[in-house]
């Protein structure tokens, strides 16, 4: 049974999603944070595709995912975009309040080289 925190969540993440959308030139990074790990992912939502994805499990499997390793997440979120010719995206932080590991997910991706 899901609890008041989840289907909150699940409500305003459906609002987000209701008014942006990724497309080739400019995808979505949509963030998913779990008790242990944060994840991050450039979707093209006209095709249905994750183009590029990144976590803190491929960086550091040995520390539970902190805000020092979110940024690094989001900057190697960015790295791979980059790479693949993205420079501009739209971000989804899919309910979840726009501070801590969300924020500095988000930071790192400024930081190298997305801009939203």
């Amino acid at each position: 049974m899901a609890t008041r925190k989840e289907l909150r969540r699940e409500r305003i993440k459906k609002n987000i999603r209701a008014k942006i959308a990724g497309s080739a030139e400019r995808p979505r990074l949509s963030v998913y944070r779990s008790n242990t790990a944060i994840y991050a992912q450039l979707i093209d939502d006209s095709k249905g595709r994750t183009l590029v994805s990144a976590s803190s499990i491929e960086i550091n499997k040995d520390i539970n995912a902190n805000v020092a390793l979110a940024k690094e997440v989001g900057k190697k979120v960015a790295e791979k975009a980059v790479a693949h010719g993205i420079s501009a995206v739209v971000f989804d932080r899919s309910g979840y309040l726009y501070h801590g590991k969300v924020k500095a997910l988000a930071e790192g991706a400024r930081e190298g080289g997305l801009k939203f």
